[in-house]
């Protein structure tokens, strides 16, 4: 077959799917919104476009967001015609439709199927919006930028033959009428790659030089992209003095960057990251506390193995790629009773879980937890066992996602004469 990948930033989650095709012998093409792009990678021909203008300055700002996506969508759009003068065609798209550049791709190959990454429909009630009541907008036109935050969406359900989602509770977000397209699969964990490994050390520089620790150590983790509200970094915080008092051995590693992935942004000037560390900093013990930034992925894995307790927290939103690298790692991990977070984590059978905002709870399980190995031991063998049986990248994902991807174009050929 001829696949055509489309994902402003590729590979994105097609990381693993787009080499593994074009290894099966299919024609692999990705557009990605990059100029300095390689000509190949893996096996995959990469092409890079271009944004002709920006936004319109004044635009109304509910409608901001749909201009970005269509300027998106018409780049694509124009590049894809010149690759159709060039004599490409596609028996297959697949695309992330989350900034809109897949819109018009039916418009170039209406013959072409196409099937699209179905990662979050936006609601106005019950997943992110309106969950955290501190950041709460009191806005009541709040429900009309949403519901225009959905148009991009709406537009594909149109043209879309096939969906794919990385887990059951985001798939059901979507509106009834395009839900039965949906496959879930998960994108996949390596999980032989990332594995426990009592051996492993995790060093940090600190103002006292290099700390090294290991296995022997007392380690709670907490990992996010962007350090924010999003995925709980305040309650965690919140929670920090009391489990610092209560366990004098314990060291935190904290990962992630100073910026925003998801939601609204601090104060200007400040950074969530720096806003709640200076809210609990004079009850802190800040030798114990020590922030990485972003790491990369062997020293990331490095400290999931060295890690004692993992903490994850999460709005209903979706679901971090670290949760179940996490898991394959054999943490014992205690998480935020959240979807999606429930499909992976049960309670005292893959982990432990506590209400979001009772950082109160999360010091009393956390403290629980380290001083418990057997339960430790216990919960982070079922984590593992559990991310092998249903989230493995070799033996589980990345086959559902071939198959998928091969039904598309079973389907166009059954559809069109030879």
């Amino acid at each position: 077959m001829r696949i055509l990948f489309v994902h402003q930033n590729f590979p994105g989650q097609f990381r693993h799917l787009a080499p593994a095709l074009a290894a099966r012998g299919h024609q692999v093409l990705a557009l990605g919104l990059r100029r300095d792009l390689p000509p190949v990678w893996n096996g995959v021909r990469l092409l890079g476009y271009g944004l002709p203008r920006g936004n319109t300055k004044g635009i109304h700002p509910w409608i901001g967001d749909l201009e970005s996506k269509v300027i998106r969508a018409e780049a694509v759009f124009r590049a894809s015609l010149a690759l159709r003068e060039k004599g490409f065609r596609p028996d297959v798209m697949v695309a992330h439709p989350g900034w809109g550049e897949s819109l018009f791709l039916k418009d170039v190959w209406p013959e072409a199927r196409l099937g699209i990454y179905c990662e979050f429909h936006y609601r106005a009630e019950d997943a992110d919006v309106g969950f955290d009541p501190e950041f709460a907008s009191h806005d009541p036109g709040e429900r009309c930028r949403i519901r225009l935050k959905n148009a991009n969406n709406l537009l594909h359900f149109e043209i879309a033959d096939a969906g794919l989602s990385p887990t059951q509770w985001q798939a059901e977000g979507f509106p009834e009428r395009f839900r039965s397209r949906i496959t879930v699969m998960h994108d996949g964990i390596d999980t032989a790659a990332v594995a426990p490994d009592p051996a492993a050390t995790f060093t940090i520089d600190t103002a006292e030089g290099a700390l090294r620790l290991g296995a022997d150590d007392e380690v709670i983790t907490f990992v996010n992209r962007n350090l924010e509200p999003y995925r709980g970094y305040h309650v965690f915080m919140r929670a920090l003095p009391a489990i610092l008092e209560r366990r004098p051995r314990a060291r935190v590693v904290i990962v992630g960057g100073d910026g925003v992935s998801y939601g609204s942004r601090p104060p200007r000037g400040q950074s969530w990251k720096a806003l709640f560390l200076d809210e609990v900093g004079d009850r802190l013990d800040r030798t114990r506390v020590h922030f990485t930034g972003v790491l990369d992925y062997r020293s990331f894995l490095s400290l999931l193995q060295v890690s004692t307790l993992h903490v994850y927290l999460t709005y209903p939103f979706v679901l971090s790629w670290s949760l179940i690298e996490a898991m394959s790692a054999g943490c014992a991990i205690l998480a935020s009773d959240t979807a999606p977070v429930r499909e992976a984590i049960r309670h005292d059978e893959t982990g432990r879980l506590f209400e979001f905002f009772d950082h109160a709870a999360l010091a009393q399980q956390a403290c629980a937890l380290l001083g418990d190995r057997a339960a430790r031991m216990r919960l982070g063998a079922a984590a593992r066992a559990h991310a092998q049986r249903r989230y493995d990248l070799n033996s589980v994902c990345l086959p559902g996602q071939i198959a998928w991807v091969e039904q598309l174009g079973s389907a166009r050929a059954a559809a069109s004469p030879a």
